[in-house]
């Protein structure tokens, strides 16, 4: 959830653009910024939305441990074998002997 105080206009920003970005590192959250009192953009440093991107990747990465297992329990999934052939055969890599 976005904190109220960290809702300001664009123009301020401008104004004031060296102190926001020293607040955005030193916070790591994100910044609300308004043009005519509605809400237009979203800031925020670098590094925060990097850790923002692999929190998103990690999350996806456990819904598809978590569909392989259901599907297992399910009795639905692919063997294993067959699986590692599959992906050989997509990413092109010769099969070892």
């Amino acid at each position: 959830m976005i904190n109220l105080n960290e809702i300001h206009s664009l123009s301020d920003f401008q104004r004031n653009a060296r102190a926001y970005v020293e607040h955005l590192k030193a916070t790591g959250r994100p910044q609300v910024l308004t043009v005519h009192g509605q809400a237009e953009l979203v800031v925020q440093h670098a590094d925060a939305y990097q850790r923002l991107l692999d929190l998103a990747a990690n999350a996806a990465a456990i819904v598809g441990i978590q569909r392989g297992l259901q599907g297992m329990y399910d009795g639905t999934g692919e063997d294993a074998e067959d699986a590692f052939a599959s992906l050989q055969r997509e990413l092109g890599i010769a099969e070892q002997a």
